[in-house]
């Protein structure tokens, strides 16, 4: 992957000689947001990855579009309903997911290395702007939509010993109990933290010597015993037989450029998630709510 100091940003003249088209035509294509690009006071810079990703994307007859890469947030629904389409297509397209954290996916994403990002940043009383915050501070974010994607319960994990001596949640940090975290910038992480500050704890003053880099990774330290608590959602607790105290309700949600919104798998992927199927297994899982899914939250065109 190219470092940031690495990256190339051709001008609107660079561009039209690089692709022999017209200068005029290279404003316009901008303009209407055809062509990656973004204009930073008043003069439009043209990130030349995202160029070339583009030109192989229009020139190789869908040679891009046959495959589809999601990363971010970390979730056990979606992981499930990746591997179904992929058993539904079979070697004919790949549909991939691979979980990074909400803030790296969203690093990848505004890169080119990824077609979709899932977030999950904050719960569903804190208003949108909060999120959007995040995404605008993002390169290429004007070119990108939020697209609601379920609810989630999210909370401590911790084994049923454990929970049966927990008799009070605002006594939890003043046990001596091991920590397993998430790494930094990643929804759960974010999550602790905030929990961590309404009982005016600072995360340094817990005991956290493990980081786990994905929700079932973080369930399994506890279940064997590495680690007696940590921040997850209720569906990886239940499923590897630990005890579950929810503290909020988050939204799971996807980021993905215009474009990409219309693509064939996306598309699929979002009736999937609709299908009542789908609703049982979210209920056997536990702690999801896919009632808005589908729903249109914002779009970088519109700011």
């Amino acid at each position: 992957m190219d470092n940031a100091e690495n990256l190339v940003y051709m001008s609107a003249r660079q561009v039209s000689e690089y692709l022999d088209l017209n200068e005029k035509k290279i404003y316009s294509m901008a303009n209407d947001r055809i062509i990656p690009a973004t204009k930073i006071t008043g003069k439009w810079l043209f990130p030349k990855i995202l160029i070339d990703r583009w030109i192989m994307d229009s020139c190789h007859s869908g040679m891009l579009s046959d495959r589809m890469h999601i990363t971010g947030s970390d979730d056990p629904l979606l992981s499930m309903l990746v591997a179904r389409l992929m058993s539904q297509v079979g070697n004919n397209e790949l549909i991939s997911y691979s979980a990074t954290g909400s803030k790296l996916g969203l690093e990848l994403l505004s890169k080119g290395y990824a077609d979709v990002c899932t977030i999950h940043l904050g719960s569903i009383n804190e208003p949108l702007k909060k999120n959007l915050a995040i995404l605008t501070s993002f390169p290429n974010h004007q070119h990108w939509v939020l697209v609601k994607g379920y609810n989630r319960a999210q909370g401590l994990m911790m084994r049923p010993e454990t929970y049966q001596l927990c008799q009070s949640v605002n006594l939890i940090t003043q046990q001596s109990w091991r920590w397993v975290g998430r790494q930094a910038g990643s929804g759960s992480q974010l999550h602790l933290e905030h929990f961590l500050a309404e009982q005016h704890t600072q995360l340094e003053q817990i005991n956290m010597n493990i980081t786990a880099q994905s929700e079932r990774e973080l369930a399994g330290y506890i279940a064997r015993r590495d680690a007696d608590i940590g921040f997850g959602c209720q569906s990886v607790a239940m499923e590897c037989g630990l005890s579950f105290i929810p503290l909020m309700t988050e939204s799971f949600d996807f980021v993905m450029p215009q474009g990409i919104y219309f693509r064939r798998q996306l598309q699929q992927l979002f009736t999937l998630l609709n299908q009542p199927q789908t609703q049982q297994l979210a209920k056997t899982l536990q702690g999801y709510d896919l009632s808005q899914c589908g729903t249109l939250l914002w779009s970088g065109s519109t700011e």
